[in-house]
């Protein structure tokens, strides 16, 4: 065990995590299911066709929009949140960061800056709460899944959606910005879900985002003598990550490179009719690639729930180490006998 890049959240914030992860996983199902309905058939068809597709996608962005506002007031009403916010904001040692990475990568600096910093040897304390990098995917996530929840809800209301543009034209245009932002998320998540899922000193799941530090030794541990490093020495390359890590990030760029083609070429959704290049499945390799993007997305959902498999067997060790170990006669030792 190391105290590599996990144990810096809450539970409540690992809980977020997770039910954000699977709400915006129903999304991109539901949705890509509508948006690609030629080539994703068989998922349109799995959830229940199309009034079922859309019921979920609705019930999900009705969660999305419940979880942002739970994440708001939280933030606000909680000295942990308010304290955790003011460490993920943006600030001249993380411009300092970025200037200092670009110089390192053109061989101008010696090493990287410490709020570039993740592990590598590093303490706990020696590194911030998130590097400019992890701060800036917070940053355009959160404001992604705003615009996607705003747009989202008046295009539902189509009402609302026509008395604020009074131009066919201008609709249209809200609907396009709706999807196509949708697209850029999803190629963000594909992202993400390979950069966190196949890193060599995490693979195959970081486990940061579902074990809180309360559950990790490093955090409450009562010991004499502080540990020198993060205990990356300690790991070993699994054999595997080689070739799955090769073979996962060949999929995630095909299946990027795919959605964003058809979200260019397809028609009807979230490219009107009357701005589409092309119409309907281009050939059988854009098919196919828009289904490996799927499949990607598959197995981060698939990732994620591990993740939360693992927290409730940590959970259970944890709790199994705290009663002591068995007695001989099949009972628990107790600790006043010595």
């Amino acid at each position: 065990m190391s105290n590599l890049d996990h144990g810096k959240f809450t539970r409540v914030t690992t809980l977020f995590h997770s039910l954000l992860g699977l709400d915006v996983f129903l999304l991109f199902f539901s949705g890509y299911a509508i948006m690609f309905n030629d080539e994703l058939w068989w998922l349109l068809a799995a959830m229940g066709g199309a009034s079922g597709v859309t019921a979920i996608h609705r019930l999900t962005g009705i969660g999305l929009i419940a979880l942002i506002v739970f994440w708001i007031v939280l933030q606000i009403i909680s000295p942990t949140g308010r304290g955790n916010f003011s460490q993920i904001l943006p600030g001249k040692d993380d411009v300092d960061a970025f200037v200092q990475d670009v110089q390192f990568m053109l061989g101008r600096a010696d090493e990287r800056h410490p709020n570039a910093r993740q592990f590598a040897g590093y303490k706990a304390d020696e590194v911030p709460l998130l590097s400019y990098i992890g701060k800036g995917v917070v940053f355009i996530f959160s404001i992604e899944l705003t615009l996607l929840a705003i747009s989202g809800l008046l295009i539902w209301s189509k009402t609302g959606l026509a008395a604020m543009f009074q131009t066919k034209g201008a609709a249209l245009a809200f609907v396009t910005f709706h999807g196509l932002l949708g697209v850029i998320m999803l190629m963000g998540v594909m992202f993400h879900v390979f950069e966190h899922g196949f890193h060599p000193a995490f693979y195959p799941v970081e486990t940061k985002a579902f074990i809180p530090r309360s559950m990790v030794p490093e955090y409450h541990a009562d010991e004499d003598e502080e540990p020198e490093t993060t205990g990356i020495e300690r790991l070993s390359l699994s054999p595997s990550w080689r070739t799955m890590s090769s073979i996962f990030g060949a999929l995630t760029v095909i299946g990027i490179v795919s959605v964003l083609i058809g979200s260019i070429f397809d028609e009807g959704y979230p490219v009107p009719r009357e701005l589409a290049i092309g119409g309907g499945p281009t050939s059988v390799l854009l098919t196919i690639g828009i289904n490996v993007g799927i499949l990607v997305l598959g197995v981060g959902l698939v990732l994620s729930m591990y993740g939360n498999v693992l927290r409730v067997r940590w959970e259970r060790q944890m709790e199994e180490e705290r009663e002591g170990p068995a007695a001989t006669d099949g009972g628990r030792e107790d600790p006043s006998d010595d």
